[in-house]
């Protein structure tokens, strides 16, 4: 049984450990708002940048003479990871949820006979992966120092990423991430951008039908082949983006849990201390009572 003395250093270690995971809330929580209102304002130019490229990449549909960031290389045999997650821990789950994903990606390729790169960006994630796959990372990205990352940051990778595929080290490029849902709903993301999977929405082929025909200057295909390469930086600004809104939604929630978690201990541990307090003065009074009574 602990004695008093440990049982105060407890409890008074646990009440400084509160007092950080309650700070680090707050900061989470103040960081957060500025996150989320990048990650949101991100979205409509990502999105209207794929539909932009849907709609003058048509006039390549099957055709060979796509573009390869589009049409791919023909092969589908060497497959690019491109990791994405936070620089720092305690976010709970966050990191490791993305990491899982893309291990499961990479497990599944291999198991098809497929070569895997991996490329990080984050220190997480490579932490993470080198120890399944240390032999599978090519390159990594560090961007700790950097208190908001924006579009340097993802140029920096998307230049990266591209040279790989022009000297034809990787067919097939997938990025992973983790949408920005909520502080408690962060969804680990696996998006193809190379080659690019441009989806039209809904009904908008037959509003394309209907609409009056635009002519381009440049034209489409000169269009199509500047905007291709942009648009892996778009994507992979937006990824970096939903991670930082990500994390630190996930980080608010696991330090309001820690803060928590700290909060039931110091009860217990107070409990604990307050019976042996107690027992001690119980046994101090009869031992003095039963002096007494000895003389």
């Amino acid at each position: 049984m602990p004695s008093l003395k440990d049982l105060k250093n407890r409890i008074d270690s646990v009440k400084s450990t509160q007092k950080i995971t309650k700070a680090m809330q707050m900061v989470a929580a103040a960081k957060l708002r500025r996150a989320q209102e990048a990650a949101e304002a991100a979205r409509p130019y990502a999105e209207r940048m794929g539909k932009v490229l849907a709609a003058l990449g048509a006039v390549y549909d099957g055709q060979e003479n796509a573009p390869v960031l589009l049409g791919g290389t023909g092969k589908d045999q060497v497959h690019l990871l491109v990791v994405a997650t936070g620089e720092r821990g305690l976010a709970g789950g966050f990191n490791s949820s993305i990491a899982r994903l893309a291990r499961d990606h990479a497990q599944k390729l291999l198991a098809q006979g497929k070569t895997v790169k991996i490329l990080t960006v984050g220190r997480k994630g490579h932490d993470i992966l080198r120890r399944q796959y240390p032999e599978l990372i090519v390159d990594t990205f560090n961007f700790r120092e950097i208190k908001q990352v924006g579009f340097t940051q993802a140029s920096q990778v998307a230049d990266k990423v591209l040279a790989m595929f022009a000297a034809g080290e990787f067919d097939v490029a997938t990025l992973f991430f983790a949408k920005f849902g909520s502080v408690i709903s962060q969804v680990p993301t696996a998006q193809q951008i190379i080659p690019a999977k441009l989806e039209k929405a809904q009904g908008e082929g037959e509003a394309a039908a209907s609409a009056v025909p635009y002519e381009y200057e440049p034209s489409e295909e000169a269009i199509v082949e500047d905007l291709l390469p942009r648009n892996i930086s778009v994507q992979l600004l937006r990824a970096l983006l939903e991670n930082s809104a990500s994390f630190y939604g996930a980080q608010m929630s696991a330090m309001d849990n820690a803060t928590r978690n700290a909060g039931e201990m110091i009860n217990k541990l107070q409990l604990s201390y307050n019976r042996q307090r107690q027992a001690q003065i119980t046994k101090e009074l009869i031992e003095i009572i039963s002096g007494a009574e000895a003389l």
